[in-house]
């Protein structure tokens, strides 16, 4: 399997696999494992029956009881357009095909629409475990805005058999602070109809984007949004894998700390990722990084980032357009390459 994985990542791979992180070390972390759910949630305040759907969550598919997760989440007809998104693989249209791709794919849940959960729930609920988004940003009004609107509630999910429910906060927007409110309020009540909750903390403000550097992915303000997730009781975080650094600063906004630059991060993409585990209440809350958009070197780019998730301390991948924009045998594949990293025993946390 190792060696697989280093055919994948070519050049890269020693970079990779053989980093030891000397910023925030392991031991102060609480990793993943088979006993993740009676190690740490059992002391939070969540219920008897939310434990309940997270195991199930842990204990499905190719990574059933390892303490990772692999997701598929497909909401990308609302966010990106159906024709986008479905276009280049138009099986898709028909959520059914969605369902089967994470059920084939080993995948530990399916997160998507109202429309495409109701859509195939009671063939399939039973079956995998679903998680139903409940809010999106819709791109037909005119001209497109950006902003994470409810499409559904939790009631919804709970009808439907859904294990637990998602949502996106656009932090850093005009629009975050009613979605902190709305989303918050969301969670309390999922966790009383006994579902987990993972939020989509993402960054989303015209001036975060600057002709040096995207600050959308940088580690300091990434980690900061992942931080305000857990503090509403997100049970998981899902968030960008970042790509640079030091977006206070750049951007001179907000408050931070020198040594989060000089002793709490460096450059190499581990530590980065690190970082962001570290605002999880150190792994407490787990963290899943997003396969990114569909590319060439897609079956690279989700490996890489696999394995820099894990390396860092997280618990897995979200990955969506990388395993669905192909045929569904390539897609499968796909998602495979991604399991077979958190399954690798050489592949460690730095």
């Amino acid at each position: 399997m190792i060696g697989r994985i280093k055919e994948i990542l070519g050049a890269e791979a020693e970079a990779l696999l053989s980093h030891q992180c000397k910023t925030i070390s392991k031991d102060k972390l609480h990793l993943p494992g088979p006993d993740f759910i009676d190690r740490i949630v059992t002391d939070t305040d969540r219920s008897t029956r939310t434990l309940v759907s997270l195991q199930q969550l842990f204990g499905s598919g190719r990574l059933a009881n390892t303490g990772y997760v692999s997701i598929l989440p497909v909401d990308q007809g609302i966010e990106h357009s159906a024709g986008s998104s479905f276009a280049p693989n138009p099986i898709y249209f028909d959520p059914e095909s969605i369902v089967k791709l994470a059920v084939e794919g080993g995948c530990n849940a399916v997160a998507s629409t109202l429309g495409v959960l109701g859509a195939t729930a009671r063939k399939y609920a039973h079956k995998i475990p679903f998680m139903l988004k409940v809010n999106h940003n819709e791109f037909l009004s005119y001209p497109n805005s950006y902003d994470q609107i409810l499409f559904a509630n939790i009631k919804q999910a709970f009808d439907m058999g859904c294990t637990g429910v998602g949502a996106t906060i656009y932090f850093g927007s005009e629009e975050s602070k009613r979605q902190l409110q709305e989303i918050s309020k969301m969670f309390h009540q999922a966790h009383d109809l006994g579902m987990y909750t993972v939020l989509w903390c993402y960054m989303r403000n015209a001036a975060f984007k600057t002709k040096e550097q995207d600050y959308h992915v940088s580690a300091d303000l990434t980690g900061q949004a992942n931080h305000l997730g857990v503090t509403i009781a997100a049970d998981i975080i899902k968030q960008k894998l970042p790509e640079n650094n030091g977006g206070y600063n750049a951007l001179n906004f907000g408050k931070t700390h020198k040594k989060v630059y000089s002793e709490l991060t460096t450059d190499h993409p581990i530590d980065l990722t690190r970082y962001q585990v570290a605002n999880c209440y150190m792994g407490r809350a787990p963290l899943i990084n997003s396969g990114g958009a569909s590319g060439e070197n897609d079956l690279k780019e989700a490996v890489k980032t696999a394995v820099i998730n894990k390396r860092a301390g997280g618990a897995g991948l979200i990955s969506g357009r990388k395993a669905f924009q192909r045929p569904m045998p390539e897609g499968i594949a796909l998602l495979n390459a991604i399991q077979d990293v958190y399954m690798s025993k050489d592949v460690t946390v730095a």
